[in-house]
């Protein structure tokens, strides 16, 4: 072979290689990347032109579902009474893709790509089928969520129902709300100016404030202080406490008051059951600087304060629905911590963690960790994977859960009797958190359980920035549920 050959055959080996190379860089090293650029447009007519699995309430009610439509994309996503559902389906769109809700967290098998799905699309390239995704059953109540909705609806509030023996969610609402299908539509610039008009508004519509919303949970968090004194061995139901019309903040000239009369006690002191049944500031003020910052920190951490919960998905099928971490301040001084202990100060919640604590109590201290999804299914309604119920944390001994629980039905049976339902004991803690001057301004809340001897549903609600007390302003919404739930 003379020099030329040589050297002509060493350039083609060259280019050969890379060629190779450059196409196995593409297909393979950066086939992610590529498929995800938002710039690629045969990804997005591959993604939304697909038949993406339905979303179902419990009952088989659809919240999500796509059918054939005669444009470019081949198939329109709708959503049934997209507000109402919202903060459980998120959305999908041209623009955004999947966003929030089961939509993102549920993406990868939605859209029949996940490996869970192997098999079907295997079949699928054999057939020459459509590769469907799959249908994700969550376990929400329809009738609840439309209750709970419309209770809610014309406020800024949200509230969560948790079935305790499971951790199952059976309603989760947030209002106000915004309508999926408007950011469904083929029309990118039209959905874009949607997306643009809904995240520009003062109310906030596509917040889901049941799990990325910190409020101040005033009163509620007494049950957390409570079960951290039951813990502790050393308080009991009719252990006297140091309780008095008012008390002024460790190395401070702040006075602490009471709402009511009854909340002082008599001579200083309350029974630990009439602390939390009148909502004794002054009592509960005390008892947390008594018992130190650790110990309430600690058993707030047991209940799953400071750490994100997860409610849905993994890496492997989407992007993970979770509620932000709920917070308890660390190593607080003896002023701040007085504050913190009835709920004020720097302590902030979800209502979905306020939910949780009811749950808990309601589970004789097992907290089981919340979901949103029953069962996964493939097209041909063979079940992909099914959630089991499973324990979160155990916050609390059997005892001191009966304890409470004895106490938060005395907050109902002693002080708000106007959350009574007929034939059923309540057991609940009202919250009402300053926001503002005086009264003007405050979070409404209200926690609890019902029947509380056999407790079905564990309820959170808020009311953001109202006047009226967290009993009057919560509590007939969680009245409301629990009557749904319980067909009363």
């Amino acid at each position: 072979m003379n020099k030329y050959l040589r050297q002509l055959f060493t350039a083609v080996v060259v280019l050969f290689t890379v060629l190779g190379l450059s196409s196995t860089a593409i297909t393979a090293i950066r086939a992610n990347a590529l498929n995800s650029d938002p710039r690629n447009r045969r990804s997005l007519y591959h993604e939304v032109g697909a038949p993406r699995g339905s979303i179902l309430a419990a009952d088989g009610t659809v919240l999500a579902k796509s059918e054939p439509i005669n444009d470019p994309f081949e198939y329109q996503r709708s959503y049934g009474d997209g507000k109402l559902y919202a903060p459980v389906t998120g959305y999908f769109s041209v623009s955004q893709r999947a966003d929030r809700g089961i939509e993102a967290s549920r993406n990868k098998l939605l859209t029949g790509e996940s490996n869970q799905l192997a098999w079907q699309k295997f079949k699928s390239v054999f057939t020459g089928s459509e590769n469907k995704g799959a249908s994700i059953e969550t376990s929400i109540d329809p009738k609840l969520q439309a209750t709970t909705y419309n209770q809610l609806a014309g406020r800024d509030a949200a509230a969560v129902a948790i079935e305790p023996k499971t951790g199952r969610i059976l309603a989760m609402v947030s209002t106000p709300s915004y309508d999926p299908s408007s950011l469904a539509g083929h029309d990118s610039k039209q959905v874009n100016q949607e997306y643009a008009q809904l995240t520009s508004e003062d109310s906030n519509p596509m917040l889901n404030r049941t799990v990325s919303q910190l409020y101040p949970p005033g009163s509620t968090f007494k049950t957390v202080v409570a079960a951290a004194a039951l813990e502790s061995g050393n308080y009991q139901p009719d252990t006297q406490i140091p309780a008095g019309a008012s008390y002024t903040l460790p190395n401070t000239a702040t006075q602490l008051t009471n709402v009511e009369g009854q909340a002082n006690g008599v001579d200083g002191k309350i029974s630990f059951e009439d602390a939390l049944a009148y909502s004794s500031n002054t009592a509960f003020a005390q008892l947390g600087v008594s018992l130190g910052s650790k110990a309430i920190e600690d058993q707030a951490k047991k209940f799953g304060f400071d750490s994100p919960v997860k409610i849905d998905g993994s890496e492997s099928t989407g992007s993970p629905m979770q509620a932000m971490s709920s917070k308890f301040p660390t190593d607080a001084a003896p002023d701040k911590l007085a504050l913190a202990s009835i709920g004020q100060g720097d302590t902030q919640e979800t209502p979905l963690q306020n939910a949780m604590i009811a749950a808990s109590i309601a589970n004789n201290g097992v907290l089981m960790k919340p979901t949103l999804v029953d069962r996964v299914r493939s097209s041909d309604l063979s079940v992909i994977s099914k959630t089991m119920p499973t324990v979160m944390s155990t916050p609390m001994s059997r005892d001191t859960a009966g304890k409470l629980n004895e106490m938060m039905r005395a907050v109902v049976t002693k002080e708000n009797a106007n959350l009574a339902i007929n034939g059923t004991q309540v057991a609940a803690k009202t919250g009402t958190a300053q926001i503002g001057v005086g009264n003007s301004s405050i979070d409404g809340w209200v926690i609890g359980f019902a029947p509380a001897d056999n407790p079905q549903i564990a309820v959170a609600v808020v009311v953001h920035n109202t006047d009226v007390l967290g009993s009057y302003a919560a509590g007939p919404i969680m009245k409301a549920m629990m009557e749904e739930a319980l067909g009363k």
